[in-house]
């Protein structure tokens, strides 16, 4: 039966057996046993284990005892300091402490030394805030024109805020990972292969940043994305020699292109000009012909009004100005024979000589052997002639 059952109580182990019913007067005592006196009996039963022979000598039994209960005492005491002790950490530089008691967040540690209740009461889970985490994921995808393409995607972040990070999504980086392929999905699945083969590249993965941002804040992962690259986009390999060419006539059209207009830039200028040219030619003769006219017509008006003044006079300059006019190319020399037939001189070495030298006017000459190939000068055509310039004539 058990020692604390109703009527037992000289069964209890701590009193000793051996006084039961009589004999000390404890028998009967129903309160706790004294605590030196469950010291002594503990030290007595180490001593019977290990050899000490507890059963002799009463009183160095009792001095060994207090040295055994001293001894305990000081090993809790110890064990007690270095379970305290064990409570100090040091958190480095770009980390942060988390501190957890019995498994629900207490506080957030800064950089240096710090203590926390020791285990099992509290613990601390490190995170690393500083450094950058990458990610890097490829795939085939579907583009907005049902083609494959084979995309490589790289994207890097870091904690922002700690709790978070720990609390709120079971594993971030996986997270992470399949936030970023859906939203690279999305983003491929909204646009052509031409698109994100060409320029696209670059406007798709800072769309999907963004995407991924909003995404990782709605599940309080607490990361940010730092970097989003698009490191790769190609064709699956069965059909890149083929889309290889495609790039090649697209590249050749651009180069064409620009060849052609290179040569529309240079030629519409020099044809705008060419075109300019001509056309104030074109009015500069225009003007010149009407100047031209207008001089004429006033020389003719002019010499009428002297015609009138003068008929003869007028009509004899007239003659010889045509005369020399026609005759002022040749290198004939005309030899005016009186009272018979004119003789005319031809000087073949100057004929000969006379291709693209400068000719003279012809001279003509009289019997006298005079010169008479220059008129006489005329009167001013301004004033009106002498009356008896007819009978000079």
């Amino acid at each position: 039966m058990p020692w604390n059952e109703p009527g037992k109580n000289s069964n209890d182990p701590w009193s000793g057996g051996g006084r039961s019913g009589g004999g000390g007067g404890g028998g009967g005592q129903s309160g706790p046993p004294d605590l030196d006196e469950v010291l002594r009996k503990l030290t007595r039963q180490l001593n019977g284990i290990f050899g000490g022979g507890g059963g002799s000598g009463g009183g160095d039994g009792g001095g060994m005892g207090r040295h055994a209960s001293a001894g305990i005492s000081l090993i809790l005491i110890v064990a007690l300091v270095v379970w305290l002790a064990s409570g100090f950490y040091i958190i480095s530089e770009g980390e942060r402490g988390v501190v957890l008691r019995f498994g629900s967040f207490q506080s957030v540690s800064q950089p240096g030394p710090n203590w926390h209740l020791p285990y099992p009461i509290e613990s601390v889970e490190r995170v690393d805030i500083d450094s950058i985490r990458s990610i890097q994921h490829r795939a085939l995808m579907l583009t907005a024109d049902e083609n494959i393409i084979d995309v490589d995607v790289a994207v890097q972040y870091r904690v922002m805020d700690p709790v978070d990070f720990l609390f709120n999504v079971r594993d971030p980086d996986r997270t992470t990972r399949q936030v970023m392929e859906s939203a690279i999905r999305e983003r491929v699945g909204k646009n052509n292969l031409e698109f994100i083969l060409g320029e696209g590249r670059g406007e798709i993965a800072t769309s999907a940043r963004t995407v991924i941002q909003e995404a990782l804040d709605a599940y309080g992962a607490g990361v940010t994305v730092t970097t989003v690259s698009m490191q790769q986009a190609q064709p699956p390999e069965p059909v890149q020699e083929s889309f290889a060419d495609a790039i090649r006539a697209r590249e050749d059209e651009a180069r064409f292109r620009n060849e052609a207009e290179a040569y529309a830039n240079a030629i519409v200028p020099q044809a705008r000009g060419e075109a300019a040219r001509i056309r104030e030619e074109a009015q500069a003769y225009r003007e010149q012909v009407i100047a031209r006219a207008e001089g004429d017509a006033s020389r003719f008006s002019q010499l009428l009004v002297e015609y009138q003044r003068a008929p003869d006079v007028t009509r004899q300059r007239l003659y010889l100005e045509t005369a020399e006019a026609v005759l002022g190319g040749t290198n004939k020399v005309i030899v005016d024979m009186q009272g018979g037939n004119n003789l005319m001189y031809l000087p073949l070495d100057k004929f000969m000589q006379s291709q693209g030298a400068t000719t003279t006017p012809p001279r003509v000459i009289d019997q006298r052997g005079v010169d008479s190939s220059r008129p006489a000068p005329l009167p001013n055509l301004g004033t009106r002639p002498d009356p008896r310039a007819r009978e000079v004539r």
